[in-house]
């Protein structure tokens, strides 16, 4: 038997669902490290199977640079309001308005980015290549680079996190879903600056 103080100790620590932590508690026999372990591998599966749930809860966060020249608003969606009120949710929040407010993404993501623009840069790629003697489907997959190379500048989801550099901003919002158990994800954002 597994005391309730341990469960609701190991509960704040990994936001888990107290039947959850309880069971990998009692699986870990105790072992707090062991039974967190357990949780996070849970989590990472529960974070595939929430990737289409309904983000109907969430927050609005700010960051304004110390020279109050520049800053960012994110709006940041999951699930419930237990996760919206969570510190660690708002610390995600911020860090992300913080980032935005750096790196001047335009999309959240490449699905974001109109047909339009995606055509023009094309169009712009293929005359650089006009009078090339190379085979039209390299010069496809060499267009094909170039266009992902410049959204992962240009498309939040893609940027590397500021804060961590063996990491993408999809990566970070992963991590935050197997950790919180619930679908996490960036609404909308602006930047402003003066």
């Amino acid at each position: 038997m597994v005391p309730i103080d341990d469960v609701q100790k190991l509960r704040k620590e990994t936001f888990a669902p107290v039947m959850e932590c309880k069971k990998a508690l009692e699986e870990a026999k105790g072992d707090f490290s062991k039974a967190s372990q357990i949780l996070k591998k849970k989590g990472e599966l529960r974070a595939e199977k929430k990737q289409d749930s309904d983000t109907k809860s969430g927050i609005v966060e700010a960051y304004i640079h110390s020279n109050n020249r520049l800053g960012a608003l994110v709006e940041l969606r999951c699930e419930t309001s237990f996760v919206a009120d969570n510190p660690d949710f708002k610390k995600l929040a911020y860090d992300l308005a913080m980032h935005i407010a750096a790196l001047n993404p335009q999309y959240v993501s490449s699905k974001e980015i109109p047909e339009k623009v995606i055509k023009e840069k094309e169009k712009e790629y293929l005359e650089e290549f006009k009078d090339s003697n190379k085979p039209p489907e390299i010069v496809e997959k060499i267009i094909k680079g170039r266009l992902e190379k410049e959204f992962q500048e240009i498309c939040l989801n893609k940027q590397i996190f500021i804060k961590d550099e063996t990491k993408n901003i999809d990566q970070l919002i992963q991590e935050a879903i197997a950790k919180f158990g619930e679908n996490i994800e960036v609404s909308h954002f602006i930047r402003f600056k003066i």
